[in-house]
This record gives structure tokens, sequence and C-alpha cells, in this order.
């Protein structure tokens, strides 16, 4: 087996492997299941920093993008997609599929979005349903700063949509003070359980949109709709995974207990960067790097399959390449959630010093040792 030192899926605490592995009960009709479930979802409130509403669901992070652009779109509303990054750019297709028009916010790929630039166009333009902005867009790893973005549109009325699922739990995630309507997150990122699980947190304006919607929501299983009332009804809208819920509540725990997380994602992460740069090699990003994942360039000469095989191969770590326009360009190390720990990021550098010089290219320093003496 290999270490997945990967931007999600990260490694599993056993723990929450071995709470995954407790008899199951019937989701359907057990209302213990049911305050169980509850639990989970108001302790996720509460390390998002929210009073809002949080519901999990079935399905891999990437469901809650979609559920709340399919609770929220009615044909023909307009929607704002913020465009720097592959899953920026990936909204549009949601608002599409479910008849929104997606008026796309193209800016560089290689730095965060600046609120200013964005302010003036909304000067311009602001009658949007919904605004849709990634956190931290996983293929080029840069954060944009939704602490500043999202209140700004809500200035100009506009709902807001924000996927963190790569980047909460290793960055700072402020709910309601940063005026965030839905927000959508994943089980196998920092939060560092297994995939399988999806969860949003819904403000009262966003559940007062999709309840006084003039159509039904084009689905049923991404219809937010159908979780708004399950508590009080004790009640859910298809069999829950239970064993799945059982290990995000253990990871849930964990987090929690790790009040030095945030902190130590940052020391890490900055420690990586420049350590690559030490190396000889290249950041993807100009600047703007989340505190979770480090995209590096693939040096000239070298493939990233190669990279990543040898990698696993030899070492038994798995880091991971990227897609779309990225693809085949750089190679993407994960340092999020219990990936976040200098033991193994120390090895993964090691290992990529080793495999590059392998590969032709000779590193300007062992990037094992350097790391250790870049922690502050």
């Amino acid at each position: 087996m290999y270490k997945m030192m990967t931007p999600g899926p990260t490694m599993t605490a056993p723990s929450v492997l071995q709470a995954r592995s407790r008899e199951f009960v019937n989701p359907d009709v057990d209302p213990d299941f049911c305050e169980e479930y509850h639990r989970v979802c108001t302790e996720l409130a509460g390390l998002l920093d929210t009073r809002n509403e949080v519901f999990i669901l079935g399905g891999e992070g990437i469901l809650s993008l979609e559920a709340a652009c399919a609770s929220l779109t009615e044909p023909g509303d307009r929607v704002l997609v913020i465009d720097n990054g592959i899953f920026g750019r990936g909204f549009a297709d949601f608002v599409k599929i479910y008849g929104g028009d997606p008026v796309l916010y193209t800016v560089d790929y290689h730095r965060p979005v600046e609120a200013e630039a964005l302010r003036e166009f909304l000067e311009g333009d602001h009658d949007f349903k919904y605004a849709t902005v990634v956190h931290c867009d996983t293929p080029s790893g840069v954060l944009n700063d939704i602490g500043l973005l999202c209140p700004m549109l809500k200035e100009y009325g506009i709902l807001t949509v924000v996927d963190s699922v790569a980047a909460m739990f290793g960055e700072e995630v402020h709910v309601d003070e940063w005026k965030i309507d839905i927000i959508c997150g994943g089980s196998q990122k920092a939060l560092s359980a297994p995939p399988g699980l999806a969860f949003v947190a819904v403000s009262p304006e966003a559940v007062y949109a999709m309840r006084n919607r003039k159509t039904p929501v084009a689905s049923f299983y991404c219809s937010l709709l159908t979780f708004l009332d399950y508590y009080r009804e004790k009640w859910f809208p298809y069999t829950m995974p239970v064993s799945d819920i059982y290990g995000l509540a253990e990871a849930v725990r964990l987090v929690r207990e790790d009040t030095d997380r945030i902190r130590r994602h940052h020391r890490i992460a900055a420690a990586v960067r420049d350590t690559v740069k030490e190396a000889g090699l290249s950041l993807y990003l100009d600047n703007g790097d989340a505190a979770t994942v480090t995209v590096i360039r693939v040096p000239e000469g070298i493939r990233d399959s190669d990279i990543i095989q040898t990698m696993k191969e030899e070492h038994g770590i798995l880091i991971s390449g990227s897609f779309g326009v990225l693809a085949g360009r750089v190679i993407r190390l994960g340092h999020m959630g219990n990936n976040a720990n200098i033991e193994d990021v120390a090895q993964m550098l090691t290992a990529l010093s080793k495999t590059l010089k392998q590969l032709g290219f000779s590193c300007q320093c062992d990037m094992g040792k350097e790391f250790i003496k870049r922690l502050p």
C-alpha cells in the first residue's frame, strides 16, 4: 500500500476506519440515527462558524456543488460564475444543466480574484440571482479570498455559493461573518474521511429563494429542498449511508480537537513552497496559494506521469498530476488534513528529490532536509 499525499482523498485516521465498522442501523426508521446525524451536522456548523443549517448528502463532494446550483437555479436565471480556475469555470455546466444563464467573469488563472476589479465589473452589471466562487481551485491551488468577495457580492443583492471542498479545515472559514449563503464541502479532503459524503451549510436567504421558486427543482437527488424539514419530520429523502456518517462523525471530532490545524497547514505549506523554489523548481501560481496543496511546474523534458509512477512504485508515495488546461503541465503535492504533518511531508519531498534526479533533473538541495530547516 502507498501513502496518499494527494490533494484529496487524504490519509484516514485508524479511529475513523474503526468508527465505520460499527454495526449499522436502519436510518429510515430509527430515530436515534436521526439524532446522531443532526448532532454531526451541528458540529460541522460550529467548525464552519455558522448558525445556518447543515445537511450531509450521500455522495462525493461535487454533489454539494450540483445540489446548490440545482436548488437555486430556475430557467433563465442569470448566474455570475467567477472563473479563475478549472473548477470555477465548471460551475457554468451545472448552471446550464438546470436552465440558467451563466455569465463568466474570467480572470488570470495564475492568481486570486482581485476584489476591486470584481467590484468594478459589478458596478456595470450586478443583475444576478447568485454567484459562484471557488475557495481553493484544487487543479491550480489558487486560494480566493471569500472573506472579501462574498460580502461584496451581497452588497449588490447577490446570493453566494462557495466551493470550499479543498480549503475548509485547512483554511479559515467564517460562514456567517463572510455572508456565504451556501458553502459546499466534502469528506475526503482536509476533513480526512473516506470519499462518499458531501455537505452544505445553507442560509435563511438561500432557503427562502428555494422555497419561493416558480418552478420545481429539476432533480430529486440534487434538491436541497428535500432536506429542509428532515429533523422536524424525522425523515430522510433517501436512505442515508450510515457507516459513512459514523466515520464522518469521528473525523469531525478529530478536527474539533485539533485546535492548531490552521496554523499547522500554513506553516507546512510555506515551508514546502520555499523548499521547492530553493530546489530550482517553479511553482505554477504567481501568488495566492492555498495552504492545502502545492502545484509545481513539471521540469522540461520530463513527463508528469513518469514522476507520479516512480514516486508510487519506488517510494510508496502517491502524488497527482492535474487535468483540463493543466494536464501534463504540473504535479500536485497534497498537504491537507492528516497529510499536513512534518514527517510525511518531509518523506514525500525526499522521495521527489530522488525521483527527479532519476528522471534527469537534479534538485539544488535535498528537499526533505531543506523542508525541515525551513519550518518556523
